[in-house]
């Protein structure tokens, strides 16, 4: 076989346009496997938050058709060359991408009535652009439900020029599953004989993770916690039927970590950078720029972080009812940086003053992340549910001992510390409450306070762990080849 060719379809990637996890995936993957010899091009659409001129974005082709299945749409495309070596294409529509926000608007927060047209739209018009630059895919690589009706399209459109293309679904996060009217089917190029219970069907509605799901040739999710969580009938979002049988096809590939932009001894968002060799120094500098930063007082209590979306997945609601015991009956300190459900960010400022010098709430700013990640002891993410999460394994990178639920991904990537030997990189809970909450957090501020030679020794366990990319490309390497070479059809 010729050099392996993969074809990323996404509706977000960093730096260009993110709102979680599925944006990192996409702006990192595709730079390690270049590294690896694959050739590798991405697909997103042009949102009008994307800086043409920043990232050099040049125009390709100008009237470009795109068949839906009522009408013809045309849109224009245009490309540019990641720092990562590969090229990246931008769907231009303005009818569906020139928006304030990507899927919701980022004013009133309500999702696009029409989100159902907008990614069946840019689900078939990426086939055009691979089509446009003769690009021939061995594999096409989709993420999520909005571009989830591709692995249909390849089986059902019998177009020749993707006679040997295979696609692999990745599920970022199963709740997920772009439910709409069925009013969209005819739009959206699926036949009616494939609307039923076994395929896209739900409940008379189209769902756009089902059918991909029934019609991918692979399909992954970005933990090994995570896939077992979701053949179980509580983890399946009502899909853990059809996933168990095409469980010999699915498989859990841990996400990484992009160690050229997250790493303590050569970030530049730091005040102090730092390894190992200088750690409290480091630590300790870099407290303080983050206390001055945000008028926390500067004593020698430890810093708890939050910095994950303010939303009931992330646990923010059992956050929400302990933050407020942790502060009158802990010496320590928070600090909360995130966006969310309204009476999640009203509550927190709100007690920030009442809690003045020992309560930071502010808004996410992904360049302050940084800091927050250096000058923090501690990193909060009692999440119900977590696929994969990257706050953990930065933390860790930076010496934020993560305090986590144990599941999914958080499960896979931290290890709970032991008090006989005080080994492990963090501390984990099993229960959805806040007393659990509560209480691990308690075991962590003794452990600090009590036991500081187990934090020093947990640190160092912590800031050497392998969290780069390299593991988890090489396994989706394997699962590329696998996946290109099997004769498996289904339908």
């Amino acid at each position: 076989m010729s050099a392996l060719k993969i074809l990323f379809v996404a509706t977000e990637a960093t730096p260009y346009a993110k709102t979680g996890g599925l944006g990192d995936v996409v702006g990192s993957l595709p730079k390690f496997l270049k590294k690896m010899g694959v050739e590798v091009k991405v697909v997103i659409p042009l949102y009008s938050c994307i800086d043409r001129e920043r990232y050099h974005l040049q125009k390709v082709f100008d009237n470009c058709c795109v068949h839906m299945g009522n009408c013809e749409e045309f849109f224009t495309f245009y490309q540019t060359r990641d720092a990562g070596g590969y090229d990246v294409y931008f769907i231009e529509f303005h009818k569906y991408f020139d928006r304030d926000g990507i899927y919701d608007s980022k004013y009133t927060h309500e999702a696009y009535g029409d989100n159902a047209y907008r990614f069946s739209f840019f689900s078939r018009a990426a086939f055009q652009v691979a089509k446009a630059i003769n690009f021939q895919p061995h594999i096409i690589h989709v993420h999520d439900w909005q571009t989830a009706l591709i692995p249909y399209y390849l089986k059902r459109d019998n177009d020749p020029f993707f006679a040997q293309t295979k696609s692999v679904l990745t599920i970022h996060n199963l709740p997920y599953q772009g439910v709409f009217s069925k009013d969209v089917v005819p739009y959206a190029k699926v036949d009616w004989q494939d609307f039923h219970m076994n395929a896209f069907e739900d409940y008379d509605r189209i769902n756009f993770i089902k059918g991909g799901i029934r019609f991918a040739d692979k399909i992954t999710t970005v933990s090994p916690s995570y896939m077992r969580e979701i053949l179980s009938p509580m983890g399946g979002a009502g899909l853990h039927w059809l996933l168990n049988e095409r469980r010999q096809d699915l498989s859990g590939i841990v996400n990484g970590l992009d160690t050229d932009l997250w790493n303590p001894s050569s970030d530049t968002k730091i005040s102090y950078p730092y390894s190992l060799a200088d750690f409290s120094l480091g630590k300790e500098e870099n407290k303080r720029a983050l206390r001055d930063r945000l008028g926390l007082h500067q004593d020698q209590s430890p810093i708890f972080a939050m910095t994950n979306r303010l939303s009931e997945q992330k646990g923010v609601h059992m956050f929400a009812q302990c933050v407020d015991s942790v502060l009158r009956n802990m010496h320590t300190q928070v600090v909360i940086m995130g966006d969310g459900e309204l009476w999640a960010e009203n509550y927190f400022h709100t007690l920030q003053h009442q809690y003045k010098g020992r309560l930071s709430v502010l808004r996410f700013d992904p360049q302050l992340e940084h800091l927050v990640n250096a000058g923090s002891d501690f990193s909060l993410i009692p999440s119900l549910y977590e696929p994969c999460g990257l706050t953990q394994m930065r933390g860790q990178l930076y010496g934020s001992l993560p305090i986590v639920r144990a599941t999914g991904g958080l499960h896979d990537t931290v290890d709970n510390y032991n008090e006989l030997t005080g080994t492990g990189t963090g501390f984990k809970f099993y229960d959805v409450s806040p007393s659990a909450l509560y209480n691990t957090i308690g075991w962590a501020n003794s452990t600090y306070y009590d036991r500081p030679h187990h934090i020093q020794k947990m640190i160092q366990q912590a800031m050497k762990k392998d969290f780069s990319w390299e593991k988890p490309a090489n396994q989706y390497l394997s699962l590329y080849n696998n996946t290109a070479n099997s004769n498996r059809y289904f339908s």
